[in-house]
C-alpha cells in the first residue's frame, strides 16, 4: 500500500517508522526540513518538503496513485482541508485527520471526513484506568461511540440465550470463544462456562450492559 503522511511532528513520525514496518510504501510530507530528521537514517520512505496544502507538492508526494492518507499537522483546520482535498479532489481511498478540537471533529465527522481526536480518546483513557471496571473496551471505535467489550461468561448468563443479551442499536454479542474455537453466535445460541464473549457496545449503553450482567 502507499500511504501519504502529511506532518512529521511526533505522531507523523512514529505512523511512519510503524507503516514502514509493515511494508508498506511511506511518503511524509512537510514544510520544515528540519522535521524529517526525527525519521532517522534508517526510514526507507520518501520525504518532500513542502507545504500539504500545495497541490502541486501532494502530487510530486504521490497522491495520485495513494491508497491512504493520513493528517498530522499542529493545525485542525489544515489537517481538514488537506483531508477534504485528497477525498473529493484526488479520490484517495481512506483518509484521516488528526482534528483536537472535538467538536470541530464531530462537524467534520458528519461532513464524512474521518477525524481521530486525541483529547477525546485521552480523556476516555484516563477515565478508563481511573475507575476500573470489569467492561474495560479493549478498543474503541470512531472517537469512542462503539466500544469492543472482551470478558469471561458470568455465572449468571451461563444457560441463557444470546439474545437474552442483546439490545438492538445498542449491545450486541459478535464472538464466542469456546474450547478454544471463535465463531459469531445467532441469537439462540447458548452460553456455557469457561467462554469468552466479545461485545459491541454503544458508549451510552455501558450501564444497561452491567445491569444486565449484574454488576451495577
Amino acid at each position: 500500500m502507499k500511504i501519504m503522511i502529511i506532518g512529521c511532528g511526533r505522531q507523523g513520525t512514529e505512523l511512519a517508522k510503524t507503516l514502514c514496518q509493515n511494508e508498506s510504501e511511506i511518503t511524509v510530507v512537510d514544510n520544515d526540513p528540519a522535521a524529517f530528521e526525527r525519521l532517522g537514517p534508517p526510514f526507507g520512505g520518501q520525504i518532500v518538503c513542502g507545504d500539504g496544502l500545495d497541490r502541486d507538492v501532494l502530487v510530486k508526494g504521490g497522491i495520485e496513485r495513494a491508497d491512504g492518507l493520513a493528517a498530522l499537522t499542529a493545525s485542525d483546520d489544515t489537517n481538514i482541508v488537506v483531508a477534504r482535498l485528497a477525498r473529493q479532489v484526488f479520490k484517495v481511498p481512506r483518509v484521516v485527520a488528526r482534528v483536537h478540537d472535538p467538536l470541530k471533529a464531530e462537524i467534520y465527522r458528519r461532513l464524512g471526513v474521518q477525524t481521530v481526536t486525541p483529547v477525546a480518546l485521552g480523556t476516555q483513557r484516563f477515565a478508563e484506568l481511573l475507575t476500573f471496571s470489569p467492561l474495560v473496551p479493549i478498543k474503541r471505535l470512531g472517537n469512542g461511540e462503539v466500544g469492543i467489550v472482551e470478558m469471561d461468561v458470568p455465572p449468571n448468563l451461563i444457560g441463557r440465550m444470546v439474545n437474552e443479551l442483546t439490545i438492538p442499536g445498542e449491545i450486541q454479542v459478535i464472538s464466542i470463544t469456546r474450547d478454544g474455537k471463535t465463531f459469531m453466535p445467532t441469537l439462540g445460541a447458548i452460553f456455557q462456562e469457561n467462554e469468552v464473549i466479545h461485545l459491541a457496545v454503544t458508549a451510552s449503553s455501558m450501564d444497561r450492559l452491567k445491569a444486565l450482567l449484574g454488576l451495577t
